[in-house]
């Protein structure tokens, strides 16, 4: 499998001069961005980790939104991504995640959602809605993407923390899974654990190590996620109910040390990534393609890398990752998110202290 899945970053090699892509700068002047929605009227809005939230509007930067709550902003934590609710147009409210200080010196992920204000300058009403537990000592691996089903459900990605990976086969904990909710932050209906002694009812998924990235498939409604491994073992998932995609049991990538991790590449019970890369790319963000823009595209998905630096695209066949197309890699950015706008455009949030939102040009 390993070569298989290695062999697939030269697919689609052949015509990638060919459709050769760059950049427009939309705005600038971001400090670490993290995540963006649209709005209704073709702005958006955009989370910087140190804990500030703005819109952009015709490539002019709003003053940071009032009432966003205090984050822990070191190393890899602070203020992360953020979604619309479905209904926005009526409820006006914004669901984002964080890394939230508890305690002496820890801290998990949480989710949060507001109402904004008519004029667009104030989050209303803020309430967390779900806590990460345990809390943690780490500022590392909080996962933190969130993606609406179309049953209106949401699913939200919490990463293993780092320093507690065996916990990601721990169903009494949130460490390194993915968690179903109901809009109002409450287990949804139908998740696989609801009443199973001692596990957590919002479990939908474990075995994860570090997903940064979540998208619905338009035409299924399926859930996909991308994560980081360590040293190699990046990986495209499509979690289901109750299953156990292996971290830290089985894996494709090594420790940073150089050791192994774990038992192998495959044990029973637990689920094979769709796809994997070895070298790591470290992947971030994850959009479906369903524009009109690039109609070659349909249906395949845009990921960000930041160790790699570039935007990938992975076409899509009938569930299954048939090919790979590496893009933007003279652009030397770490790419934070991706995002289809309301256009079909695709638009991309780099990562440093000067962050860009961009958007793709062919």
């Amino acid at each position: 499998m390993r070569i298989a899945a290695l062999a697939l970053t030269a697919v689609l090699a052949a015509s990638t001069a060919a459709q050769a892509a760059s950049v427009e700068t939309v705005a600038e002047g971001l400090e670490h961005p993290w995540g963006m929605a649209f709005l209704p009227d073709g702005a958006i809005l955009v989370t910087e980790r140190p804990g500030r939230m703005r819109i952009v509007r015709d490539g002019k930067l709003s003053d940071p939104l009032a009432n966003v709550p205090d984050v822990v902003a070191r190393g890899q934590g602070g203020l992360l991504d953020v979604v619309l609710h479905p209904k926005y147009s009526e409820n006006r409210l914004v669901y984002f995640s964080f890394s939230e200080p508890r305690g002496f010196a820890s801290n998990g992920t949480s989710l949060a959602r507001a109402r904004l204000s008519d004029d667009s300058l104030t989050l209303e009403n803020v309430e967390v809605i779900f806590q990460q537990l345990p809390a943690i000592r780490s500022t590392a691996h909080f996962g933190g993407r969130i993606a609406f089903a179309p049953d209106g459900n949401l699913l939200l990605t919490l990463g293993d923390r780092y320093s507690e990976r065996d916990s990601a086969q721990d169903l009494s904990t949130h460490i390194g899974k993915t968690v179903r909710l109901a809009d109002d932050g409450k287990p949804a209906s139908g998740n696989p654990f609801i009443g199973q002694s001692g596990a957590l009812p919002e479990i939908w998924s474990y075995g994860h190590r570090n997903p940064q990235g979540a998208a619905i498939e338009p035409s299924t409604g399926a859930y996909w996620t991308v994560e980081h491994g360590a040293r190699g073992g990046d990986e495209i998932n499509r979690p289901e109910a109750g299953k156990n995609y292996g971290w830290p049991v089985i894996t494709y990538g090594i420790d940073y040390s150089g050791a192994k991790i774990g038992e192998g590449t495959s044990k029973e019970g637990m689920e094979q990534p769709l796809h994997y890369w070895d070298p790591s790319i470290a992947p971030s963000g994850l959009a479906f393609y369903d524009g009109a823009k690039y109609p070659d595209w349909q249906g395949d998905l845009l990921l960000g890398a930041l160790a790699g630096s570039k935007l990938v695209r992975l076409d899509v066949e009938d569930g299954k990752v048939a090919g790979e197309e590496a893009m933007l890699e003279d652009l030397g950015e770490r790419i934070r998110d991706v995002k289809v706008g309301p256009g079909g455009e695709v638009y991309l949030l780099t990562d440093n202290p000067e962050g860009r939102i961009l958007k793709l040009v062919r």
